[in-house]
């Protein structure tokens, strides 16, 4: 193979295929990427969950493939001189990198047996724009379970149903929903994607228009944008029915001010030492919201000005779980609804129904 391309093209491509190449395997084969020249040049990365494929724009005279370590070539790669780069095999299995005043040789492996990345094929195929699936993973990704005892909840329900696409997460203590409307009316699908999986997806679509295509199958699901695939083993086993978890009627129902109340919750979480013995408190009594915590450290309350309806409640809260969910929503207020000082509490944006995140409060131990 021989193919010159920009250092630029080149470096997004390996900090992008990157993030399927495993970092420690007992096969040095999947700890390299794989580099493909036939009509395009392409670059793979794939530890048999995983697979990002990435093309990447060059002007090709030869066709062939090797695999290269990725940490060596991502290191090599970035310090070369911002010019055009000359990537060469030889029979021998090596690379040559020509860029500017720089000539580098690099042993290479037989490509043959690289994993292949297949493509997913099914009948569930639905569009949906980078940017709303970058931000559906973000306000979901934080309430993945990381408990290998249960490993349905270490992943993230995509469900799309009667054209709505649907992402969701649960840890055991809270449960975080995005909605989108698709229209896809005749593309269904329930799958359960690995955490892992959406993370570095996250990290590649980027906040624009352009859609990415998603393809679920039995196994398998796909995201495709423009120059790049992605594809992801799924979980097996049924989801948690959440449905069944989310309160219909509330007690206590409160709007406040998204940045005071999170300001709130970090500021009494600061002598709280990140234990889930200690809880921060909210006390809601005649529109008035009191944030409090007490520890062996110290004692710290605010109280704030909300509007309130129902009645009065005194319940605890781990401040982390508390603060996630609103980092993630865009609202200057949201809309808390409280069903008891042991039942589950719904948050959520008070401008549409698109997210909502449900959290379980912590049992109040007596000071007395």
């Amino acid at each position: 193979m021989k193919i010159v391309c920009s250092k630029e093209n080149l470096t997004d491509a390996i900090n992008t295929v990157q993030k399927a190449v495993s970092t420690k395997s007992t096969n040095p084969l999947l700890e390299c990427i794989l580099l493909h020249v036939e009509e395009t040049f392409v670059m793979t990365g794939y530890d048999q969950e995983l697979g990002i494929e990435k093309t990447v724009p060059a002007a090709i005279f030869e066709t062939g493939a090797i695999a290269i370590n990725s940490k060596m070539l991502g290191d090599i790669v970035r310090r070369l001189p911002d010019q055009d780069v000359c990537l060469e095999t030889k029979d021998n299995l090596f690379l040559f990198l020509d860029c500017g005043p720089t000539h580098i040789e690099l042993k290479g492996m037989d490509p043959l047996p690289f994993p292949e990345v297949q493509n997913v094929v099914g009948e569930n195929i639905i569009s949906v724009r980078q940017g709303v699936i970058r931000e559906m993973i973000r306000q979901t990704i934080f309430a993945v379970g990381v408990d290998d005892f249960r490993p349905i909840l270490t992943g993230t329900l995509i469900q799309n149903e009667n054209g709505v696409l649907s992402f969701v997460s649960i840890d055991g203590m809270r449960i975080a929903l995005r909605n989108w409307e698709t229209k896809s009316e005749n593309a269904d699908f329930k799958v359960i994607v690995p955490g892992k999986t959406l993370n570095e997806i996250a990290k590649i679509l980027l906040p624009i228009e352009d859609e990415v295509k998603i393809i679920a199958s039995k196994n398998q699901i796909m995201f495709e944008t423009d120059g790049c695939k992605i594809v992801s083993r799924l979980i097996e086993g049924e989801f948690f029915n959440y449905k069944s978890s989310i309160p219909q009627t509330f007690t206590s129902t409160i709007v406040v001010d998204k940045k005071f109340l999170l300001a709130s919750i970090e500021l009494a979480s600061t002598i709280t030492m990140n234990e889930k013995r200690y809880h921060v408190k909210f006390c809601i009594s005649k529109e008035k919201l009191v944030v409090s915590s007490k520890t062996d450290l110290g004692e710290i309350r605010e109280e704030m000005n909300v509007s309130a309806d129902g009645n009065d409640i005194e319940v605890g809260f781990n401040p982390k779980y508390f603060a996630d969910a609103l980092k993630v929503i865009e609202d200057e207020k949201v809309l808390i609804q409280f069903t008891s000082t042991v039942g589950p509490c719904i948050i959520k944006p008070i401008e549409n129904d698109e997210f909502m995140y449900l959290i379980l409060p912590l049992r109040i131990k007596s000071e007395a």
